[in-house]
């Protein structure tokens, strides 16, 4: 068997994928009596496209799917998509636009209709690119939560919420976006720095005496203020606390009142309070009983609650025309330049406005006790541990989730009225129907994405229906997500399933860092940052990455920048990498608790390292089978057999840990060190010696086809490919990944382990004395040895063979010549024999004693200081010690070859 001689990742991926998929490898088992383990795919919105931060978490719970399958274990990666209300909404409506048309013209079911039609036709993107990274989801179970079952458990988890009083619709103060026109959660929204200005306005005092003045950031919601608010502790103003003011603009008058909440230092000390429009003023206008005033339509235009001259006006142009009118009136005391916080929909760009709103909310104060609970009873752990402060801080400050949108893309919310605005809740029409004996409407809004999201657990498994697979996949094992949906979506799973099944959603979260540019920037499309992870499977010309980054830009000035940096960055474009070391660097790069600086240099090393791979299999493969009996192992052979056994050790326990960054350093140090540079050429040697052959040709490819086996789980491609060649008879015809898992076997051998680990020191040893003195690896050359002789028996031709010697003189006499350096290993002194220019060799030694002195000098002075040795850790000291002890024994072999130089 053979394989071609260049590795060709494109077509590997191209031919496997469909191959695994055909043939059900990805399918859990069902057995009740094998040990289950599931990962629940955080559904991507099916707009979505696979973006770095997808393909980073994804490849680690591919890894973790692999690992547990190839375990034995029943496994299920539940994948599937969200319907992601907002965003399609907005992407079909812009069609639509496009075409001359609208979602009013067409109407609710006529909108919908094409909705749908838009997700047959496009909305698996994200799913076939997650395929391309080799995700191994059981897509014959994958969902969408709009399916009809779990659209069936959508209603019946709202209904029951209802009739335990924990749904309730009524009016509080919401995110609002006037561009769509619906509330958004708090995750919708981005907050972003912007320059703006701090206006002072004059507040007359009712009694004549004079002005409060306020400093605000919206004089446009001045005409919703219900009381100026002071610090109850401010001398400048604690005389005027319940005093009344005129309010500007209008014919009302507002009380001025003392709350502990105001800053004395921001601005003025006196702040507006405008309990419609603002959160904080919200809770104050609570604290206080003021009763607040809604200035705003839906789309943000002054309604008929302000004065007929400025109902209608847009709330910007209103802002202008509030500012000229109270300069004219003289109450504008004075305009600051100020930088302020901008909240913008992430979707519309919009800047949201809190908006009063009749709305149905949830109660989660109960739930999230509970949630609280089983989190400090161990029953789920967090990973890394510190991320249960989040998620505590967050369930300890809860408010009442808004449920609603004013959208016509989700679930529409199972609620009907009558003529009086009664409100009947069931699970369809005609119950609800029946409950009121008469026609009923049913609510136009629908859910919040994140509601249906929230039950993605068990709603996904069959429930309510009792399936098999809500008895063995509930809780789910691992839960891989990022830091900031740990309590919009983390929290309120752990809320629904606790509630709804009395157990926890899954044992374990796995919180990821984000993934960042090369230089730790936050990727995004304004920045011009933004890597495709397709891009790098594939690669990318560097004209269509040029456009791919800038083609969305309005700012000319914008794209030039990015453009320039596009160019500079990337000269030749973005090279193909391949799946495989795309998957290998994110897993190189996952470390605990921090964001991911991803760079591509990375990725060209492991594919340099998936090649290593390929060319070490096609080494193997090219051996023909030695005939014989096998032999008893070399030295070499016992030693790989001992490194794969503490490899399988060291990747089982780094998975346990979720520490992907050390499997792939640990299978990568085996892999390239241990296997290919070292004991491949080790077998070279013995596989031309027929004492040895059969031994080591069987040892080739048993370490070579388990350590395949191990890597699988990050590299499943090449490692599927190379292990077809490879695979022993009895497995033919399978897949590498429905083999069982390496598991370590080997009794410790340190006998082995110390031979070898002298020998790759005598190597490098000459290594060494060959870079000193500028001599080609290529050029063979003999070596006299003087010292401990006797640990190089049996060991001499591997020395041969791997430093490129033409022998090994261990003769008593003459032991070294004076000439040549000399360097000591493990009690035996190595020096190659070669002419040497005495002159230069004098020159050079004396520049390396001078500096080795130099270092004997400070590590002296440290040693000597006691303020060091007293207050140092005894660690650093120990080390410290150690150098010393190194320097001088180099100072001392030195001196010894200056001296022998210089006596010639």
């Amino acid at each position: 068997m053979s394989l071609a001689k260049i590795f060709d990742p494109q077509a590997i991926e191209a031919h496997w994928y469909p191959v695994w998929e055909a043939r059900g490898d990805f399918k859990p088992s069902l057995d009740p009596q094998t040990p289950a383990y599931c990962i629940l795919l955080p559904p991507p919105n099916v707009t979505g496209t696979l973006h770095m931060g997808h393909a980073f978490q994804h490849t680690l719970m591919d890894a973790l799917i692999r690992y547990h399958r190839m375990k034995g274990e029943n496994v299920l990666w539940q994948a599937g998509t969200d319907h992601a209300g907002i965003a399609t909404q907005m992407l079909v409506e812009r069609q639509l636009e496009a075409k001359g048309e609208g979602r009013a013209t067409l109407g609710r079911e006529a909108f919908l209709e094409r909705v749908w039609q838009w997700k047959e036709q496009s909305g698996s993107t994200i799913t076939r690119q997650m395929r391309r990274l080799g995700s191994s989801c059981d897509w014959t179970r994958e969902r969408f939560t709009l399916d009809e079952d779990l659209s069936q458990a959508v209603t019946q988890v709202f209904v029951r919420l209802y009739r335990e009083g924990l749904i309730y619709r009524g009016q509080r103060l919401v995110n609002w976006d006037p561009h769509l026109q619906t509330a958004v959660s708090d995750l919708e929204v981005e907050a972003h720095e912007e320059s703006g200005h701090l206006w002072h306005i004059r507040y007359p005092r009712v009694d004549g005496q004079g002005y409060l003045v306020v400093a605000t950031t919206r004089p446009e919601t001045l005409l919703g203020d219900v009381a100026v608010a002071v610090h109850p502790a401010d001398e400048r103003y604690c005389n005027l606390i319940g005093h009344a003011l005129h309010l500007p603009l209008t014919d009302r008058t507002i009380p001025v009142i003392a709350d502990e909440s105001v800053d004395p230092a921001f601005g003025t000390g006196c702040v507006k309070i405008t309990p419609a429009h603002d959160f904080n003023d919200y809770q104050m206008g609570k604290r206080h009983g003021l009763t607040p005033i809604n200035i705003f339509t839906p789309d943000a235009h002054l309604n008929d609650q302000v004065p007929p001259e400025y109902r209608g006006l847009e709330r910007f142009r209103a802002r202008q025309r509030l500012i000229d009118d109270l300069a004219a009136r003289n109450l504008l005391a004075e305009v600051k330049p100020h930088t302020l916080m901008i909240p913008r929909g992430d979707r519309s760009g919009a800047v949201i406005e809190p908006m009063l709103s009749d709305q149905w909310f949830l109660d989660t104060e109960r739930m999230g006790q509970e949630a609280l609970r089983v989190v400090h009873e161990g029953q789920i752990r967090f990973v890394p541990g510190n991320w249960i402060h989040t998620y505590e801080h967050w369930l300890g400050n809860l408010q009442h989730w808004c449920i609603s949108r004013q959208l016509w893309w989700g679930h529409r919310i199972p609620a009907w009225y009558d003529d009086a605005g009664q409100v009947y809740v069931a699970e369809n029409q005609q119950e609800a129907e029946r409950q009121a004996g008469k026609p009923l409407r049913q609510d136009d809004d629908v859910l919040d994405t994140w509601f249906s999201s929230a039950l993605w657990p068990f709603s996904t498994l069959g429930w309510p229906t009792d399936t098999p697979e809500l008895h063995q996949f509930l809780p789910s094992s691992v839960l891989v997500t990022g830091f900031d949906i740990i309590f919009f979506w983390v929290a309120r799973m752990v809320m629904m399933t606790t509630h709804f099944t009395g157990q926890v959603p899954f044992r374990e979260v796995f919180v990821t860092g984000l993934v960042r540019d090369a230089q730790g920037h936050k990727m995004s499309k304004s920045r011009g940052n933004v890597l495709d992870p397709l891009d790098l499977i594939d690669g990318i010309d560097l004209e269509s990455l040029v456009t791919k980054r800038t083609a969305h830009l309005m700012d000319p000035r914008q794209a030039e920048k990015i453009e320039k940096a596009t160019r500079a960055e990337f000269p030749q474009g973005i090279p193909a990498f391949g799946t495989d070391a795309l998957r290998f660097t994110f897993a190189s790069l996952a470390t605990h608790g921090r964001d991911i600086k991803f760079d591509l240099q990375r990725c060209d090393g492991y594919r340099n390292f998936c090649n290593k791979l390929w060319n070490a299999t096609r080494f193997v493969l090219m051996q023909e089978t030695p005939e014989g009996l096998a032999q008893s192992p070399t030295v070499a052979d016992r030693w790989i057999g001992q490194r794969l056994d503490a490899t399988i050790r060291a990747v089982h326990e780094h998975f346990a840990q979720y520490r992907f960054d050390l499997v792939a350093r640990t299978l990568y140090e085996f892999i390239w060190e241990d296997f290919c540079d070292w004991y491949v050429e080790l077998a070279k040697t013995q596989l031309a010696n027929p004492d040895t052959a059969v031994t080591t040709h069987a040892t080739l490819r048993s370490i070579l086809e388990t350590a395949l086996r191990l890597t699988h789980p990050l590299m499943p491609f090449i490692t599927e490919e190379l292990w077809q060649q490879v695979a022993p008879l009895d497995a033919m015809g399978s897949s590498i990944a429905l083999q069982p898992f390496p598991q370590p076997a080997l009794v410790p051998d340190p006998a082995a382990n110390e031979a070898m680990e002298r020998l790759k020191a005598w190597v490098n040893g000459c290594r060494t004395l060959r870079g000193e003195m500028n001599i080609s690896p290529a050029e063979r050359l003999p070596l006299k040895v003087a010292g401990a002789t006797q640990a190089l028996l049996g060991m001499e031709h591997y020395l041969m063979h791997l430093a490129r010697l033409t022998g090994v003189d261990t003769s008593a006499t003459p032991l070294l010549s004076v000439e040549a350096p000399v360097v000591t290993v493990d009690h035996l002194q190595m020096q190659l024999q070669v002419q040497v220019d005495v002159p230069a060799e004098i020159e050079r030694l004396t520049k390396q004693r001078d500096k080795t002195r130099i270092e004997v000098e400070r590590c002296c002075a440290k040693l000597d200081n006691p303020g060091f040795v007293d207050r140092a850790p005894a660690t650093v000291v120990t080390q410290e010690r150690e150098r010393l002890a190194r320097f001088r024994q180099s100072l001392a072999e030195v001196e010894v070859q200056l001296a022998r130089l210089t006596t010639l």
